[in-house]
């Protein structure tokens, strides 16, 4: 008979007892606690619904096709560490401002770019512009909240996401080769122009019908004309191993960020029970140094989805909140997000995406500190 080893059993021994001292502990009868939990499936509920159909799924297709037909030389002309750094940093500043994604549809697409060989610098510069400066968002950011925050979040945005890009460039100064992001070319997988220009235009269509202001009934509508249109494409105009190279790719990029996404998603929805509005709304209601810091960190930690951060803001504006923090709030808010940290982390490591989430706080904080002072 085997004899018990605890050095070689540890793990799980821990595990096991942790498991159990947890659910032992679990303050079931708080209020609070269980509504916390409600809280957290109840974003579940509304993630899945409203978004992994109509934003996830589009943007793991366009991740897969990134890295299977987009060539290599491509992505390193505009987007690489070699390339004009006007034309890059430029190009990954406003590439988003047609989808309208979240910060989480935005992964799977820096995912791909990265892969496919873009630099750091404007891979991240794309990566905070994305969210943060998508049509419909600004269009209703200047609806709602009026012109002044509006035009401060188009500018600052911009502007930010260039900082950020050649600040995480300047700090690891790091060569795509190196960290192994490049995939290799294959002649099966090669498509012509006329197949990929129509596909990938379907594709990134669908993230725009879905941003649209629009009936419904007409948006659905549009959105199933173009699936069925990729679907076409990927079906007769492709070769048999290229549309199944992507599909791998595309399950690929799922099965890694999906969950993750899942988890961080059900963990923002657990603690907001626990941030009182009061509290928030008292920590902001100026524009010092630390509101603005308080803002940009409490937005960099919650999850928003697309849209959402301007009624949310809109009812914080309305208990005192003042125009800087505001505007630090929609900086990192829409660009970060506990979930986002995540994935980022599964892309870049732990080290870089420290760096990543510290930069983005601490330049919306700075950025709309010195808005609120002049403006």
């Amino acid at each position: 008979m085997d004899r018990f080893d605890v050095r070689s059993e540890w793990k799980p021994l821990v595990l096991i007892i942790g498991g159990f001292t947890l659910f032992y502990f679990l303050p079931m009868d708080s209020a609070l606690f269980t509504g916390a939990i409600l809280s957290g499936f109840e974003l579940l509920h509304e993630y899945a619904r409203e978004h992994v159909l109509t934003c996830l799924l589009p943007a793991f297709f366009i991740a897969g096709a990134i890295a299977v037909f987009v060539r290599k030389d491509l992505i390193l002309r505009y987007l690489g560490d070699a390339a004009h750094k006007g034309t890059a940093y430029s190009l990954a500043s406003v590439s988003g401002a047609v989808l309208a994604v979240c910060s989480c549809t935005i992964l799977p697409i820096f995912a791909g770019i990265r892969k496919r060989g873009a630099g750091l610098g404007p891979a991240t510069t794309f990566l905070f512009a994305g969210p943060a400066i998508n049509i419909a968002a600004i269009f209703l950011t200047f609806s709602v909240l009026g012109v002044k925050i509006g035009l401060a979040r188009v500018v600052a945005a911009i502007g930010l996401s260039v900082l950020v890009g050649l600040t995480m460039a300047l700090i690891f100064r790091e060569k795509p080769e190196a960290g192994g992001l490049f995939v290799e070319e294959y002649d099966e997988v090669r498509t012509g122009k006329r197949v990929l220009v129509p596909f990938f235009i379907a594709m990134v269509g669908i993230l725009v019908v879905n941003g649209l202001a629009i009936d419904t009934v007409l948006k659905y509508g549009l959105m199933v004309a173009l699936v069925l249109v990729v679907v076409g494409l990927a079906g007769f105009g492709m070769r048999r191993e290229a549309a199944g190279k992507w599909l791998a790719e595309s399950w690929g990029f799922t099965k890694m960020l999906l969950p993750l996404l899942f988890i961080g998603v059900f963990i923002a929805g657990f603690v907001m029970p626990f941030i009182p509005d009061e509290l928030v709304v008292s920590l902001v209601g100026e524009n010092s140094i630390t509101g603005n810091a308080i803002a940009a960190s409490f937005g960099a930690f919650m999850y928003f989805s697309t849209l959402t951060e301007i009624p949310i803001l809109q009812g914080l504006i309305a208990k005192g909140m003042a125009d800087g923090p505001a505007l630090a709030l929609l900086l990192a808010g829409p660009s970060l997000s506990l979930p986002n940290m995540l994935v980022i982390r599964k892309v870049l490591g732990t080290g870089k995406t420290a760096v990543y989430v510290a930069i983005v706080v601490v330049y919306a904080a700075l950025g709309s500190w010195v808005f609120g002072m002049v403006w």
